[in-house]
């Protein structure tokens, strides 16, 4: 994601509740790699002065100067010593790390290169209480027993992006964005008509368009029992009614992560279904008056609308660190959870608040108002459910991956619907069978 996204499942609970964290790392965790490297792994960063941390990330420019100014205004209220560097391929983990959706599988694969943040700020006599986060942000983050073993520092959940001047252009009234995907598709051929060649994309599509989809459907992705579910009815009419839209040219698909951002961004594309929190880009981008609204949804699916999910960055502590390192960490985490940090990290960032008290204070006025209404409009989207239990697709790479494959046969026109989602559900099932570690290690 060009920003904080985002964006995690229960995939390390259990890894964390099997392993015992040594004081140094076993092997290094290669970052943000999908495979193991093959060569040699490039130099990590090397120990920092007494009580200097470093802040490993793989942000885009854009993200990485906006958490900047987060750790300059942490070094300048706090005395502390931090500084953001960049992780690339096959590095070791830093101090403390953001580490995305799609960069799980390596905490997952070299758990004992990170500590659990609820040891860290215990022995450094900080409070945390996992109770005081809102329910919503704690998928991916707790162990068995109910620890933080990180922090959702940069969660949001997926709506709709719409450029209100696109609308205009199109006769559509921009206060009036679609709540179906059937009224959506009406606005895409007026959007078209009035010469958009990219009326709608999207970024993340298994995310959006799998994990999302199914929840806003009252589906499963997975199934109690462990299972790949997602080529049930409503998926399936689901990504019926894309290839449609692709045939006419109402969306356009143009990559696995954030290209589709990339696109609203730069007034490519009229409408977008994204992270809640790339409001923080999109908001000053030249051309673009932005509106937002909850992602659309099927209504004739049984039940009605349902919620949708929160998943995105989290900060992980990397193994093997002083104890005045890790109490400059504990320190971090305590201030950046404070209700005023959260309001500016929200403000520079676009994730959602971590606590009520900073929900509540984020409502109070303090915040622009555009920054408030997609805050509110993720919020309504979530309805306040807990995502703790709620498998993510998009967490487990070779899942993912294949997801990805057969998403794009089908777009390409390459399979029908009902083919494409079955050969994903097949071979992810088979990846899993034969990898037990892998389903040990994920919420299936």
């Amino acid at each position: 994601m060009p920003n904080y996204v985002r964006p995690l499942s229960l995939a390390v609970s259990l890894a964390f509740a099997a392993a015992t964290f040594a004081a140094t790392p076993e092997k290094p965790a290669a970052k943000p790699a999908a495979k193991p490297a093959t060569k040699a792994a490039a130099p990590a960063a090397t120990p920092n002065s007494a009580n200097e941390l470093e802040v490993g990330h793989n942000l885009s420019p854009a993200g990485a100067t906006r958490l900047q100014a987060v750790i300059d205004r942490f070094n300048k209220e706090t005395g502390g010593s931090m500084k953001l560097v960049r992780l690339e391929k096959d590095q070791k983990p830093a101090d403390l790390n953001l580490v995305s959706r799609y960069d799980m599988a390596e905490v997952v694969t070299h758990p004992k290169s990170y500590v659990p943040l609820h040891e860290v700020m215990a022995k450094a006599g900080e409070r945390l209480n996992p109770a005081d986060l809102s329910a919503d942000l704690k998928g991916g983050v707790l162990d068995s027993k109910g620890r933080l073993v990180a922090l959702p520092a940069f969660f949001s959940t997926p709506v709709l992006f719409y450029n209100k001047a696109a609308f205009r252009k199109a006769k559509l009234d921009p206060e009036q964005p679609p709540k179906t995907w059937f009224e959506m598709q009406g606005m895409l051929d007026k959007l078209q008509e009035a010469g958009y060649t990219c009326p709608y994309t999207t970024s993340w599509p298994v995310w959006v368009h799998i994990d999302n989809v199914s929840s806003l459907s009252g589906e499963s992705a997975v199934s109690d029992k462990g299972q790949l579910t997602f080529n049930g009815l409503p998926q399936v009419k689901h990504l019926a009614m894309m290839i449609t839209w692709t045939k006419a040219g109402y969306f356009q698909h143009f990559g696995r992560r954030a290209e589709g951002s990339d696109k609203f961004h730069d007034g490519q594309c009229a409408m977008i279904t994204t992270d809640s929190s790339d409001r923080a880009s999109f908001q000053d981008a030249k051309g673009i008056e932005l509106g937002v609204a909850p992602m659309p949804h099927h209504d004739d699916v049984y039940g009605g609308r349902q919620h949708t999910l929160a998943d995105g960055y989290s900060l992980w502590v990397g193994a093997g660190r002083t104890p005045a390192e890790y109490k400059q960490a504990a320190k971090f985490v305590s201030w950046l959870m404070s209700p005023e940090m959260q309001i500016e990290a929200v403000r520079l960032n676009g994730g959602l608040p971590l606590t009520p008290a900073a929900r509540a204070a984020a409502r109070s006025k303090l915040l622009k108002d555009e920054d408030t209404k997609a805050l509110e409009v993720a919020y309504t989207s979530m309805k306040g459910k807990g995502a703790s239990q709620v498998p993510h697709v998009a967490d487990v790479d070779p899942v993912r991956i294949i997801a990805d494959e057969e998403l794009e046969s089908a777009w390409a026109n390459k399979k029908p619907a009902k083919a494409a989602l079955d050969t994903a559900v097949s071979r992810g099932n088979a990846v899993l069978a034969a990898k037990p570690a892998l389903r040990k290690a994920q919420p299936f």
